[in-house]
Parts: structure tokens; C-alpha cells; sequence
């Protein structure tokens, strides 16, 4: 795997790894202090932000989600496989589709908890140990008022200044999402032990449990019982 062999290299050049999720001192974030109004049916949101398996692993452990599956977004190449996209070539973002019961958690709480816990949202093109467009930090959001909302918490963070840069995660509209292959759903979940999760991921659902008990559920919505879909 591409990421693997980064990580491997970095660690053996002794270089200092920056763990996504770390950009800034606060640990939680503000309230969103603008939110999409509650639905009576279940909603879909898309989050890219590095590699789809800590992003999921995230999601999965979010009281409220109901699916959450990676996948790739943004590009315009049909049916992308792991191989092109890790290319650089294809205009996609390795991304997670989530959905959620808006009346058990909301698209501003599940902004609050990425930007907190899943990603630094001030790089560019890059989170860990892994780097290009397809691990750039973006929000497909699903209609206006998603758009919205995820504008106004960036401005919100921003005005704030809870990072040290400016939020660099974009903000453009959802045009189409293809699920990962079935090795990559539930990575985290399957692989706890491996040198990649334990290192960039594993922190990031720790912090979720942690900075987030109210949201937390122990056991993970997993994708495997359900398959990928469309």
C-alpha cells in the first residue's frame, strides 16, 4: 500500500510525524453557532480529510450514524479503483459518505466532531504521513442548507482562531460519490493492530470517546454487514 510504504519511510528517516486531528490546542471545538434544522428522515453528508480509514473509523463510533462508507468524491473519472485515484490522475478525494439520524445528531455536531478529532483542517493536499489532491480535506455537502452551514463554522473557526492557520478544508457540492473496494470498509475496525491505524488513527477515535462521550457509541456501525452499496 502507497500509505504504508510513506509511513514505513518516514519512520526510518526519523522524521516527526503530525497526527491528524492535533492542529490546534483546544481539543473540542465551539458549538456550531448555526445548524441545519432537524429532518424527519435520514440524511447524508460526505467528509474527505486523508485517508478514508481513520475518517470512518470516526464515523462509525458516532451515535446517530447509521452507514458510513468509504469511498471516493470529487473527481470525474466513473467508477475509480484505489490504483487511479492513489495516482493523483483522477480529481477524486478518498472520502467517507455518512449517513445520519438527524434527530439523534446533527451535520453542525458532526462538523464540530471532525474538525475536532478527525483531521487537521489546515493542511493542504496532505494529513500525515500521506500527500496529494486525493488527500486534500474537503465537505461535499448534500443541498444548500449544508453549504450553509459548513461555510458559516469555517468562517466561525476561523474568526476564532482555534488553529494556527487558516482552515484550508474546501467546501464544494456533492456530484457524485463510488464506494471503495470492500478491502478498504471497515479497515480500521479489522485492523487495530496495524503500524498505520495505530499510530494516525487510533488516536483519533480515542480523542472521540473522550472529548465526545455524549456522541460516543462503543459499538461501530460497520459497513461489512451491510456492504458497501452504491
Amino acid at each position: 500500500m502507497i500509505r504504508v510504504n510513506l509511513l514505513r519511510a518516514a519512520l526510518l528517516a526519523g522524521m516527526s510525524l503530525v497526527l491528524p486531528g492535533l492542529g490546534h490546542a483546544e481539543g473540542v471545538l465551539p458549538v456550531p453557532a448555526m445548524d441545519v434544522p432537524p429532518a424527519p428522515t435520514p440524511q447524508t453528508a460526505i467528509f474527505a480529510g486523508g485517508c478514508f480509514w481513520g475518517i470512518q473509523g470516526v464515523f462509525e463510533h458516532i451515535k446517530g450514524v447509521t452507514r458510513a462508507v468509504s469511498g471516493y468524491a470529487g473527481g470525474t473519472v466513473p467508477n475509480p479503483s484505489y490504483e487511479a485515484v492513489s495516482s493523483g490522475s483522477t480529481g477524486h478525494a478518498e472520502s467517507v459518505r455518512v449517513t445520519f439520524d438527524p434527530a439523534q445528531v446533527s451535520y453542525g455536531t458532526l462538523l464540530r466532531i471532525f474538525f475536532s478529532v478527525a483531521l487537521d483542517p489546515t493542511e493542504v493536499n496532505r494529513q500525515g504521513p500521506d500527500w496529494g489532491t486525493q488527500y486534500r480535506s474537503v465537505l461535499f455537502t448534500n443541498g444548500a442548507e449544508q453549504d450553509r452551514v459548513a461555510r458559516a463554522y469555517v468562517a466561525q473557526l476561523d474568526a476564532a482562531h482555534v488553529f494556527p492557520r487558516p482552515i484550508a478544508t474546501q467546501i464544494v457540492p456533492d456530484t457524485g460519490f463510488a464506494p471503495a473496494e470492500g478491502y478498504h470498509q471497515d479497515y480500521l475496525e479489522l485492523h487495530p493492530y496495524a503500524p498505520y491505524i495505530a499510530i494516525n488513527d487510533m488516536p483519533k477515535v480515542r480523542a472521540l470517546e473522550a472529548s465526545f462521550p455524549q456522541n460516543w457509541q462503543a459499538k461501530p456501525v460497520l459497513v461489512g454487514k451491510q456492504g458497501a452499496g452504491s
